[in-house]
């Protein structure tokens, strides 16, 4: 609200919702060629020329682990903030500071880490309950807000408010600070391609998932960012000079009342607990495929399963690890927040970048489409897709506060520099003598997924001349390299 006041809240949303769905169109079509799980990595390994598939893989698996685990930091953050103005209002005497929010996340990350190093079986319950919760709490913070709130704003100011408090003398370099909540909501889409090879008629519906999930976050956010702007009843006082932290707390306080702000309050709390956890998930089951292939350090540890839990309990704690050093930031500089969101946004977005990037211009020629296809149109998307993610990601790194002194200069680029250079590092010493791409990532884990049962037969087609091998399992067929099988 500060960075372009309402219109960059609402007309910014819709903005990049546009062209967040440039992105995911690209890697629709992408994803329909390669109905194949694991998603980005994978799709990397078949795009790029085969001199190039082992470091463009392993960049875009970094990058992907970056967003993810970076985004455990940022939504659990956000947790301890509101957890924190939750208390302040209840108990005035207490002050919140960054120590104390700082202690708060450990404590909440901490948590995440029990909770995905138990059995496996309590994941699907877990989602489930996400669920309803963030459809039903959407639902009612939007409702009741518009319904109690006394005093709402006009439908002109909701629209065409601008404000600009950065320090900046440019309002519109104010306006596109102000896009990086929405780039921040609107990623990760691309999970929905994880799941390709357990969906029915995959190469049609899964790309169908990439875009549904655009699409529904861009309504249900827009609805959910309108009902909470229409609250907004006096922006002075419950934005800039309010002392709660975040904000959206007080605009709740002055419009529902003490109550109904706790509901609020508790509604987003459990929303971004849910979220953190899955995201603890997420990450951890990348740093589990990926170290598979030995393409991360101490693989050996970050690739094993408890046997008692059938989980990967290393990578879950070093994801939860790395998760609340990025935090100390958070402390170390005012603006810190919003360079975690950045560089969760950003790395996304890198991942995102090479697979589209690559179909554009290496296999312009020799990528055959899937049922869903761009058409024409492709090349055109496309274009726009990858200029739209460079945008975003230079833009991100830029400072937010002006003058720009050591306290709000925007570090972004330390943590994301400092992991990707450490891993191309990493691979030019050690990883590119033994990592070729994808190879036992690609293989199903028994002990990760308790429905797979294994045929100890392993059958060689007579005809070799691919230098490829076929583990049966069940029904699904596996290609592996030989580089794989002789690890």
């Amino acid at each position: 609200m500060m960075s372009g006041g309402s219109i960059a809240i609402i007309e910014g949303f819709l903005l990049v919702a546009v062209f967040t769905f440039c992105v995911a169109l690209s890697l629709a079509e992408i994803c329909s060629a390669f109905p194949i799980s694991g998603g980005l990595f994978i799709w990397v390994s078949r795009l790029a020329p085969p001199e190039w598939v082992p470091i463009a893989c392993y960049i875009t698996g970094w990058c992907n682990w970056i967003g993810l685990t970076v985004a455990i930091t940022s939504t659990d953050l956000g947790l301890a903030q509101f957890l924190s103005s939750v208390i302040s209002i209840s108990n005035p005497d207490y002050n919140a500071d960054i120590y104390w929010q700082y202690g708060i996340f450990l404590v909440i990350v901490f948590i995440h880490g029990i909770i995905n190093s138990v059995s496996i079986k309590y994941n699907g319950v877990f989602n489930q309950v996400s669920l309803y919760w963030h459809l039903i709490g959407t639902l009612m913070i939007v409702i009741v807000g518009l319904v109690l709130t006394p005093n709402k704003p006009s439908g002109k100011w909701v629209f065409t408010y601008f404000e600009n408090d950065t320090g900046f003398s440019s309002n519109g370099y104010a306006f596109l600070i102000g896009l990086l909540q929405s780039q921040y909501t609107l990623s990760g889409f691309d999970s929905a391609a994880q799941m390709s090879e357990e969906t029915k008629d995959a190469a049609r519906s899964a790309p169908f998932g990439i875009l549904y999930a655009v699409g529904t976050t861009g309504i249900f956010g827009f609805m959910f960012l309108l009902g909470v702007t229409f609250c907004v009843q006096d922006f002075q006082a419950q934005i800039v000079e309010t002392t709660i932290s975040p904000q959206m707390t007080q605009v709740f306080l002055d419009g529902v009342g003490y109550n109904w702000t706790i509901v609020f309050t508790v509604i987003i709390m459990g929303a971004m607990f849910f979220c953190g956890s899955a995201l603890t998930l997420g990450s951890s089951r990348l740093v589990y495929a990926f170290s598979r292939d030995r393409a991360m350090p101490f693989s050996s540890y970050l690739s094993r399963i408890n046997s008692k839990t059938k989980t990967p309990v290393y990578a879950v704690w070093a994801n939860v690890i790395f998760a609340a050093v990025i935090g100390i930031l958070y402390i170390l500089n005012t603006t810190a927040f919003n360079a975690i969101v950045s560089v969760n946004t950003i790395a996304s977005s890198l991942a995102y970048l090479v697979p589209i990037s690559l179909r554009l211009t290496v296999a312009r020629k020799t990528f055959t489409r899937g049922p869903f296809h761009l058409g024409p149109f492709s090349p055109v998307i496309n274009t726009v897709s990858c200029c739209w993610i460079v945008f975003t990601s230079a833009l991100f790194l830029c400072p937010t506060e002006n003058p720009v002194t050591a306290e709000n200069m925007n570090y972004a680029c330390v943590p994301l520099v400092a992991v990707l250079g450490g891993a191309i590092i990493f691979f030019q010493l050690r990883a590119k003598k033994y990592f070729t791409g994808p190879g036992k990532s690609m293989e199903p884990d028994p002990y990760l997924d308790e429905n797979v049962s294994f045929n100890s037969t392993v059958s060689t087609p007579s005809d070799d001349r691919d230098n490829k091998r076929v583990l049966v399992v069940d029904n699904v067929n596996i290609n592996t390299d030989n580089h794989s099988e002789q690890r």
